[in-house]
This record gives C-alpha cells, structure tokens and sequence, in this order.
C-alpha cells in the first residue's frame, strides 16, 4: 500500500463522509509473488456497493453506512474470499488487504474464463506498466481472441516486430535473427535451424504459450548477447479444477488444393524419417530417388488438453497440466528461379515446389506450490518439427545452365530436388519461485535442452534435353546432365545440439525505496556437425537417355551399380577418403564429408539496484560482467590452406546499463534506458561449411572469431539508448511512442562474393553501424460491455528504423582467410533491417445469451530488406516489402462447443528475392521475363490462401 494513496483516501473520508465510512484497501495475487491484482471485484455481501481493484491492486468502497459487513473478493478463475466482521465507522476508513489465489473454483468458472494473471490482457498491461523495463507482452487471453496460432505469430502483434506469412524469420525493430534471444521460462532455448540462431517461434503452439514477452531495453538479467531484444516464452501451468480440451480441424490451401501432390519418399505423414540408424550408402544402395503420391492435399489438425490441480492444505497445491497436438499443412509453390550473380549461371522460367509441412508439440508441467513462499514448476517439452519439399525446376522446358553441353537451342536444363528436414528438440526445466520474510526473493532455474536437426536423404538430378520430354516423340529423350559427379546427388546432414543453461537471482527489499537484486546465469552449448555427400557418375549418358522423367528408379537401382567395373550405369563417387583410405574413392562408404564441433560457454554474474527515488522516479543502475569462450574446429573439403581449422575466441566483458522510469501521473509513464551489450558470432556463420541449395550456396567465415594469427575483433560492441512515452488511459488500452538507437561496432553481415560460385558468406562489413528509429503503438476499445471489457477494440502499431554502416575491404593479403570489397561503395544499411514495419488488428466480441462470438481482423506490413549485401559492383540481394492479413471467427455455443473459422493470407502478396542493380536491360533474352523495375528476380512465388474450419469441445 503506497502512504501517499492512502493519506489521500484518509482524507476525503474525513472530509465528505462525516455520516459514513469507507472500506479501501489492497489485492494481491498469490499464484504471481503476490503482485498487485487488478480488476477483481470488490462487493459488500447482502447489497449493491461493490468496484472493481485499479491497476495497482487497490480499491475504495465510500458512502458505507457504520455497522459490521462482510466483504467479498473475486476473480475470475480464483478462489472466492470472504472477510467477515469488517467494522465500518462513521467519519472513518477501513482498511482491509487480502489476497487471492486460485482455489478451488466450480468447473463452471473454469470453462468460462481463460482469464488468469498472467493471460490476461490487462493484466499484461499493468505489468507492462510497472516493469522495470521496457517491454511488451501478449498473452493466451489475446492469442485466443485474435485467433493467433503460434509464438511467431503472436510476437508480431508487437510494435517494431514483423514476421512473414509462411516464414518463421522474426525481425525486432528491423534487426534479424543474429540479433536477438529466445527464452522459455527464463532459461536458453536452442535453435532447431543450422542456418539461424534462435528457434523457430512458429513451432510454439498457442496452446502452451501463457504469455510472451519482448523485452527491447536491456537489463543485467539478461545474456550480455543482446541486441534487438529478447522473446521469452512463459509456458502454461493450470490452478483450477479438472478439465479437458479436445479439438480437431481442417483446410485447405488455394494453392494446392486440386493438385496431384507428391512427397519425399522414406518420410511419414507425421513428418518422422525412420533410417537414421543405417549408413547413408546402405539407404543410397536400397532406396530410389522418385518422390511419392500424396493422399489429397488437405490440412488437418488435432490437439488434446488437460489440466488437474488439487489442494493438499490451505496454501499448498499439487497442479498438472499437459497438452499434445498435431498440425500439418500443404502448400504449391510455383514461379521463377534464377543463380544470378555478375552473370546468369542458371536459370528456371518455372519451378513447382510442393512441400508439406508437419509440427507435433507436446508439453507437461508439474507445479508445486509448497505455501505461499515457495513454489516449484517442472516443464518437459517436445516439439517435431518437419518440412518435405519437391521441387521441379525447369518443367517448361525452357531452362538454362551456362555450362551446359547440350547443342540443342539452351538445354533445357531441369534439376529435381526432394528434400527432407526434421527437427526434433527435448527441452527440460526446473524452476523455482522463493520468498523469505517477506524482504528476500530467490528465483532459480536450470534447463537442459537437447536437438536433433536432419536432412536425411536429398536427391537433386540434372538433366539436360528436357523439353523431349514434353514432345511426345519416343525418339528424342533427355539426357543427364553431369559436368561434374555431384551434378546428381544424394546428400545427409545432422546436426546434434546439448545445452545446459541455468540462472540463479537472489532480490533483497532493502526498505521501500531499495530492492537489489545479485544474480547469475550462464550456458554451455555444444553442437556436432557431420554431412555426407555421393554423387553419381553417369557411364554413358548418351547412350543412356531418360526415357521415363516419371521413372528414374530403374536407373538408380542397385543393381546397375558399375561393380564389377564396366558393368553396370553408374558409380557412387566420394571426395574424402572412405574410412578404408586403400579402398579408393567409388563405390565406397565415407566417414563423412565436411564435419565441424562448436562449442560456447557463458557465464555471467550482476547487481542491479530498485531505487525509487519518490513516488514518480524509479532508477535501477546494473552493472553485469560476464566471460565468453567460444571454439569451433571444423574439417571440410577444399580447405584454405593458410586456414589451421580451428578458432579460439575468450574474452571478458563489462556490460553496464541504466533504466529510468519516470511515472508523470498514475496512468503515464517517461521511461529511458542505456546499455552497453554484445552480439557473438553463430556456429552456422563461423564454420567454414558451404550449403548448397539449388540457386544459393551460404557458407561461414571462422575470422568473425578473430584471423588464423589470433588478432581481429570477435564479437560486436553495441551501445543502447531507448526513450519510451507510455499511457494507459483505460483498462485494456495503451498509447506509447518510442525511440531508439543503436551504435554496433565491428557488425556482420552476409555478403554475396563475387567470384563464379557466388557464395554467400558473413564478413565483419565495416567498423561501425548506427540505428535509429521510432515506433508507435495505441491499444483502444470502441466498445464495452458494463464491466469495461472491449467489445470493439482495435489495435495498431509502427516503426520506423533507419540503418546505415560503413563499408571496408576485407583483404587475404591483411591476413584473413576470406575476403571481399564494396567497389567504391562506403556505407549500406544492415542486412534484414526493414525501414518500416506496420501491424493493425479490429476485434470484435459481442455476446447473446449462450453465444458468444469473436471475430478479428490482423493486417501486417513490412516494408524491402537486404537479404545479403553485394560485393564489389553487385547489387544487394533484396527480399521485396509484403502485407499480410489473417481472419479469425470463433463461435462459442454455450460452455462446452466452439468452431472456429480462419482465413489466412488473404492478399496471397507474391513472395519476391530480387538482385539490385544489375544493369541487365529487360531485353535481354537471357533473363526475359525476370527483369522487373530494373531489379532481376532471383526467386519468386506465392503462398497461396490458408481456410480452416476447427471444431472443440470442453469437457
């Protein structure tokens, strides 16, 4: 209870009620460290005076006649509290505190309200409102009412945040995956994506998500990796009585619906592959390269979810929740491809790409709550994750390969590509939750996380003389394309991740105006890397031509292996030595190919201080000092020979920050914040490993970890200013606006090379970058019912973030194992910084007796981004702006049914990579068709129109 208020309420009892009294008073939640509760009802048993908690958990009933009444507390979803004997005198003010927690509440309430503390979406805003930090949160009450489905989707309701549809690519205030962190429950969460950082958001259902939280200005809590911001994930716990969910959906995609679907072969409907335990040449030897027929391209859907909490004394309660689901989903790729560097090496007027994903997620938690001070919660997740894509490039006929031999018109080059990746990650958490004489706090959690990440078995095949195979003519065939033997392929990947993370905070409440907090967290990851790679030697291409495009198992079959030599079609060929290194280099198994380990170690300890200076102003001065280790040591074919293999990078870091809050009335809120922080290099950014897709090859630079002599910087300095204005006018509204800006010393960036390979690499661009921008954000209800909820509400945020950086050359001669130049460029804006960012969502909700309805409407926008930067004269890589925009209808009949109705991607924008200023003219016959305002199109396409009807019942 803060003097100040209550002096207040002292006074004007004594002032305008001298023949009444009045009962004030306040709420906290039990179930959240007894946090200040809002909105609870207030109510004097046996009449009609009651109000509702404010913000801060407190209340004022006025104008009470003297006598003794009981007083009742309520919250949707928690027990119901009754304080009798509360004794009301004339001229005077009562003052009764309670608290609430979630009891033992009918199944009723239980079904009505998914409304919790931390779900709720006022709620979220008066923690938002008293952080300590700048924040945003959305939480499973809004998930459910936008009709948002997983974690991806929900962090880009978030101002300075976009995400593209189908893509699981996050981008906070403009700035990528390499800049920001990915928490659940406060503890490391790994990457299930050799190719990014932080794990795919879009795996996370809706169903497991309590809240979300990005946290955009930095605090010693945090990893001093921290840049953009930090997404960490509260997982679901259950305090009511016993339920279950049970829902099932369909639907379908525009694109793909009516087409003859094919999958990779070897992979499940569920999205699992079941050959990992036999050698690759054993899978190569027993199984062909066609894909398969898929059943109909229909989505389907289907989750189970339950929960039980049982009192074992007043204060203590054993709670269980647990949930599984299953989500797949279909989709019909079609449009152009092009490799595209100083010249064209290929080209495909058209590609079709079927690919067929699958997410299965499962989650238990286990939360005991010994009393009121200390409460434990264990959380098991696991989460499967699948993408099958089929693609045929060049099925017109008309596609290019400038290296091809073929004498007839351009070639028809044609590649098939069948590609399998499952991603599969274990995640284990132990947390608790202590309090100790009401002025020590001790919160603590450890975490090991284990992921499995596989492409198991891809198939490319080349062809040459495609278009025969479109003339109905028996005579005339295409041939195989094989300049060089990996030309057709069979290609593994595995990637295995271990980490264990843990943190330990320790908060001392010193007096009313000093909380110190002295905590520590760290991590130690360790990934394995190992791909296996054979190609096919083609015997005599000519005097074997394809005949059936439809049927190229009976060529690869094993049994027209060339063994003894000179008998059979074909050799599997292998670059490294097999584990025998007298057995040669066909038809032979390989240890592997190209094989890396990375290992990293933080480990940071920090003190911060909650000074509030007064009523209004709020510092907390931080000071974290953390030590970073990270080692990768790689072996990979055609390596630099200057290059040791390895790179050790160590180094001790000081991180101080500053946040300010400045409270300019009870509803307003001036914030400021200022930090120093870092941004490491990834595995996948410093392995000297090259990824080949079919248009794109990205590789690592092991010098962002420092020059083979040791010297060279190894991470980024980054200094953080944040000013923020936030109003909180009504309950469930909030208008902000907000500033930022950054100074990143030594930035990465992908660079696209400009020799005849065309790879992409990450090089230390420049020696400084600048960001600035700002953002803007009103949450407003049009509508309520009597009890203040929106019934129409509508929400809109924005940002603008300007980049720019230096440009350096990155020369051999100076030392480095790679190098590249930016011709007489010296400054661009950072690779996936979108300038602007817009998302707007209208909800509806209205009720009629046993039906109640919600219907909601969410439109995002981002605006052009560099995908990777062009060296020397080359023009950036440029992933072109889109808007998004998604309908959600949910229909409650009565406590126990919903169907719901979504529509998803409903502009269906195209999907566009283009190269920038290139200087081809559009007539060009080389690439007509693929010049567009100047800019050539590497790839694009569209995504088609998601509809779903989900059907649920609560039990």
């Amino acid at each position: 209870m803060r003097p100040i208020y209550l002096l207040f309420l002292l006074f004007t009892g004594s002032l305008f009620a001298q023949n009444t009294g009045s009962i004030v008073g306040k709420l906290t939640d039990k179930e959240v460290n007894n946090e200040p509760l809002a909105f609870a009802n207030v109510l004097i048993k046996g009449t009609t005076k009651g109000t509702t908690s404010d913000f801060d958990g407190l209340y004022e009933l006025t104008n009470v006649a003297p006598g003794s009444y009981t007083v009742v507390f309520t919250f949707l979803g928690y027990e119901t509290l009754e304080i009798t004997n509360v004794v009301v005198e004339a001229g005077k003010v009562t003052e009764v505190n309670a608290a609430l927690g979630a009891g033992s509440v009918s199944l009723d309430e239980v079904v009505i309200t998914t409304t919790v503390a931390k779900e709720s979406e006022v709620a979220l805003l008066l923690d938002q409102k008293k952080a300590v930090q700048i924040k945003e949160s959305i939480g499973a009450e809004a998930l459910t009412r936008k009709g948002i489905d997983d974690a991806a989707a929900a962090v880009s309701q978030i101002s300075g945040i976009s995400k593209q549809q189908g893509s699981s690519d996050v981008y906070v205030r403009g700035l990528g995956d390499r800049y920001q962190n990915t928490t659940m429950n406060g503890l490391s969460l790994p990457s299930n994506d050799v190719n990014k950082k932080n794990i795919n958001l879009d795996i996370f259902s809706s169903s497991i998500i309590e809240n979300i939280a990005v946290s955009k200005a930095y605090t010693p809590l945090f990893y001093g990796d921290f840049s953009a911001g930090n997404v960490n994930i509260d997982s679901k716990e259950y305090t009511g009585n016993g339920y279950l969910d049970i829902s099932l959906g369909s639907g379908f995609n525009s694109n793909a619906a009516g087409t003859d679907f094919v999958t990779s072969e070897g992979t499940s409907f569920f999205g699992f592959y079941n050959r990992y335990d036999n050698d690759p040449f054993a899978v190569i030897l027993s199984h062909g390269v066609d894909p398969d027929q898929a059943p109909d391209p229909v989505n389907i859907s289907g989750s189970i979810e339950g929960g039980y909490s049982v009192n074992l004394s007043d204060e203590s309660r054993l709670s269980f929740f647990g949930m599984a689901s299953f989500s797949n989903g279909y989709e019909f790729l079609e449009g152009p491809a092009l490799d595209f560097t100083n010249d064209i090496k290929v080209r495909f007027p058209l590609v079709n790409e079927y690919a067929y994903s699958t997410t299965t997620t499962a989650m238990g938690n286990i939360t005991y709550r010994i009393n009121n001070d200390h409460k434990l919660k264990y959380t098991s997740l696991f989460i499967n994750s699948a993408r099958d894509a089929v693609g045929y490039y060049g099925i017109g006929g008309n596609g290019f390969n400038r290296d091809g031999f073929s004498n007839n018109g351009d070639g028809g080059f044609f590649q098939l590509n069948v590609q399998f990746n499952q991603d599969m990650i274990f995640v284990n958490q132990l947390n608790g939750q202590h309090t100790f004489d009401d002025s020590w706090g001790l919160d603590w959690g450890v975490g090991f996380n284990k992921v499995f990440s596989d492409e198991p078995d891809r198939k490319r095949i080349s062809l040459e003389d495609y278009q025969f195979a479109l003339d109905n003519d028996p005579n005339t065939n295409p041939i195989f394309y094989d300049n060089i033997a990996f030309d057709n392929q069979r290609f593994f990947q595995s990637i295995e991740d271990d980490e264990l993370s843990s943190y330990l905070n320790l908060s001392k409440k010193v007096n009313d105006k000093v909380t110190l907090n002295f905590g520590y967290n760290g991590r130690s990851k360790e990934r394995r890397f190992n791909n296996w790679r054979y190609g096919y030697l083609i015997a005599d291409k000519d005097a074997n031509p394809v005949t059936d495009v439809n049927n190229l198992n009976d060529f690869f079959d094993v049994s027209n292996i060339n063994i003894p030599a000179g008998s059979g079609l074909w050799d599997l060929f292998i670059v490294r030595n097999p584990r025998n290194q007298d057995m040669g280099l066909v038809n032979r198994p390989q240890a592997y190919e190209n094989t890396y380990t990375g290992n990293l170690d933080i480990h940071g300890v920090y003190a911060t201080a909650e000074l509030n200076l007064s009523d209004k102003w709020l510092l907390i001065p931080g000071f974290r000092v953390e030590s970073y280790s990270q080692r990768i040591a790689y072996d990979v074919i055609n390596p630099v020979p200057t290059d040791p293999g390895f790179r050790n990078a160590y180094e001790n870091i000081y991180l101080p920050s500053l946040n300010v809050r400045y409270a300019l009335n009870e509803d307003a809120n001036l914030r400021f914040s200022f930090s120093k922080t870092a941004s490491f290099p990834e595995f996948k950014e410093s392995a000297n490993f090259v990824y080949e897709g079919v248009v794109q090859r990205v590789g690592g630079n092991p010098d962002l970890l420092g020059k083979p002599d040791g010297t060279g910087p190894i991470f980024s300095e980054i200094y953080n200013y944040d000013l923020k204005y936030e109003w909180f006018p009504n309950r469930g509204e909030l208008i902000s606006v907000a500033a930022f800006a950054k100074t990143i010393n030594d930035p990465v960036n992908r660079v696209v090379a400009t020799d005849a390979t065309g790879n992409q690499r990450y090089f230390r661009t420049g020696d400084q970058a600048n960001v600035y921008g700002v953002e803007v954000e009103v949450r407003k209800n049009i509508l309520t019912d009597e009890n203040d909820n929106g019934i129409l509400s509508f929400g809109a945020n924005a940002a603008y973030t300007h980049t720019e950086q230096d440009l350096k050359t990155v020369s051999t001669s100076d030392g480095f194992t790679f190098g590249t130049s930016f011709a007489n460029r010296t400054s661009e804006e950072l690779e996936g910084a979108s300038p602007v960012i817009v998302n707007a969502d209208i909800n509806y909700s209205p009720e009629f007796e046993n039906y109640k309805p919600t219907a909601s409407l969410a439109f995002s926008y981002f605006s052009d981004r560099i995908y990777a930067i062009g060296s020397g004269n080359l023009g950036n890589m440029v992933e072109k702006a889109v808007p998004t925009m998604n309908f959600v209808w949910r229909n409650a009949f009565g406590e126990h049914f919903e169907a719901n109705l979504s529509v998803q991607n409903i502009l269906n924008p195209n999907i566009s990579l283009v190269r920038e200023n290139t200087g081809v003219e559009e007539n060009n016959p080389l690439v007509q068709g693929f010049v567009r305002d100047g800019d050539v199109i590497l790839r694009e396409f569209k995504r088609g129109i998601n509809a779903g009807l989900t059907l649920k019942y609560k039990f």
